[in-house]
């Protein structure tokens, strides 16, 4: 008789952990209808627009409840573009991203909350060698279902330190101010689709 009770609690604890895995779905994110950009004060007047065209990752999800979703992302730290050759030979060498010896950066999530109506995405962000947690709110569009799949949308922002994570040149004006402010708000859309089972 005990052995045929912990053989059904074995079960159920079984089904509840397959039911757990089935309610959350990974997606896998499109580069090509995606973008993970970041802009930054130059000169203290403007701001320079930029993106990484090379990075992959997965968003797991789970629809039911967003907190259990997870987000992981690696990318490439020498496709940083910001339409200038001059400018972005100068972000991959040592005075900034030095690519050569920190080829990715990295985002890892730890946890989804919610603050008022805004999802919070919580994680570590790897960048220059230097990992510091932040906070990156985030709205998600869908998941819709077409045709060849379901896909779900993702948009992002916030704003960081570079200081933080060791990137740090500049130059002093003469007027005041510096030429590369230490703000960097990064500006993220996300197109991913599910991925097969």
């Amino acid at each position: 008789m005990m052995i045929r009770r912990w053989t059904g609690a074995a079960a159920l604890a079984l089904l509840t952990i397959v039911s757990t895995a089935r309610a959350q779905d990974t997606y896998t994110i499109d580069p090509v209808h995606s973008s993970l950009g970041f802009k930054v004060k130059h000169m203290m007047v403007s701001d320079v627009k930029g993106e990484f065209q090379g990075f992959s990752g997965t968003i797991t999800l789970d629809p039911k409840n967003i907190e259990n979703s997870s987000v992981d992302v690696t990318i490439d730290a020498a496709t940083i573009s910001t339409r200038n050759e001059k400018r972005d030979g100068h972000l991959k060498s040592a005075d900034f991203f030095d690519v050569e010896k920190f080829p990715t950066l990295t985002f890892k999530s730890k946890k989804v909350t919610k603050k008022g109506e805004q999802y919070v995405l919580i994680g570590d962000l790897t960048m220059h060698g230097v990992t510091k947690e932040i906070e990156l709110p985030f709205t998600l569009t869908g998941p819709v279902t077409l045709p060849n799949g379901s896909v779900l949308g993702v948009s992002a922002a916030t704003e960081i330190n570079r200081q933080d994570f060791g990137v740090s040149w500049n130059k002093t004006l003469d007027s005041g101010g510096v030429v590369v402010s230490d703000k960097v708000r990064l500006e993220i859309e996300v197109e991913a689709k599910k991925a097969s089972s």
